[in-house]
């Protein structure tokens, strides 16, 4: 196995663990935001990810060397993963179940072949977008046989979980060319700041206007909320973004996005075991299509012009 080869079979590990953990958390927001309002819950999130990531920065163990040039180049990749993106993805889930939110948060790598062609100028075959369609025709099988009742507030949370979809298909498209600039821990440090910002303050500002700023701290001493929100700081928020990074490093962003489809299947597991939310015929039936069109895309086309060189 050369170099090339073995550092793009890192990369699909990555992007495996990637969409494991993110299948997962989906039903661990939805276990938090039961407990505290959802901008407590993404304040909380990224106070406690900031905290962990920075400690070997502070002890020197990782050099963090940025300019002020390259700050205001990264920051707009933390407006969209992890602000836009998981404060339209925790809104969302008030009114939506987690299963939903993965089957929703499926059709991400649609929007991202669209994005990626128009700005990264990426080539995928016939074959892959065929693959791609299956893998998105899995989640609209699941979806339909669900048969989910339209209530207006489960309408709302739908709107807000594919709002948050195109925020992640939008960020996957902008870190591509980001990844291979800068380290992935640079990367991580950067977002998770804005998001450590961004959330507390919202959070603050919240609290101060109703009063109510022992709200703030009252969610902390409920030990399955800091279960869960560790789960969400340390492996969704912070070791999720590390392994996307790396990940975009050397796999195109349509690539990367349609391991988002294993996120959903990753999402009825667990909703069905930990949640109890029920599991039917018709999941395995889409979850084999979702998998098939996951393999298909990442097996097929690879003949020239269809693969963006690696960082050298």
């Amino acid at each position: 196995m050369n170099n090339n080869t073995q550092t793009r079979t890192y990369a699909y590990v990555a992007a495996v663990l990637y969409a494991a953990i993110i299948g997962l958390s989906f039903l661990f927001v939805k276990m938090t935001v039961s407990v505290a309002h959802p901008i407590d819950v993404l304040a909380h999130r990224f106070a406690l990810s900031l905290l962990v990531v920075s400690i070997p920065v502070i002890f020197g163990w990782i050099k963090i060397k940025l300019t002020l040039r390259d700050l205001w180049r990264i920051i707009p990749l933390g407006l969209l993963s992890p602000v836009l993106f998981f404060a339209f993805q925790a809104f969302g889930l008030v009114s939506s179940n987690s299963s939903e939110a993965g089957i929703i948060q499926a059709m991400a790598p649609v929007f991202t072949l669209v994005l990626a062609s128009i700005f990264l100028k990426e080539r995928t075959s016939i074959m892959q977008k065929l693959f791609l369609l299956l893998s998105v025709a899995g989640v609209v099988f699941i979806f339909l046989m669900k048969g989910s009742g339209m209530s207006a507030g489960n309408f709302k949370g739908i709107a807000l979980l594919l709002l948050s979809t195109v925020c992640f298909a939008g960020y996957g498209v902008l870190a591509r060319p980001l990844a291979q600039k800068y380290k992935p821990m640079e990367l991580t440090w950067v977002t998770l700041m804005v998001g450590f910002v961004v959330f507390n303050a919202a959070s603050l500002i919240r609290h101060v206007s109703n009063g109510t700023m022992m709200d703030y701290v009252k969610p902390l001493g409920d030990a399955s909320y800091l279960g869960a929100l560790a789960y969400l700081a340390i492996l969704s928020t912070m070791f999720s973004t590390l392994l996307a990074s790396y990940a975009l490093t050397h796999l195109e962003a349509s690539k990367m996005s349609v391991f988002s489809n294993l996120s959903t299947l990753i999402s009825i597991a667990g909703g069905a075991w930990i949640l109890h939310e029920p599991v039917h015929g018709y999941h395995f039936i889409g979850a084999l299509l979702i998998i098939a069109g996951v393999l298909g895309t990442n097996m097929s086309g690879r003949k020239r012009g269809l693969v963006i060189p690696d960082k050298a």
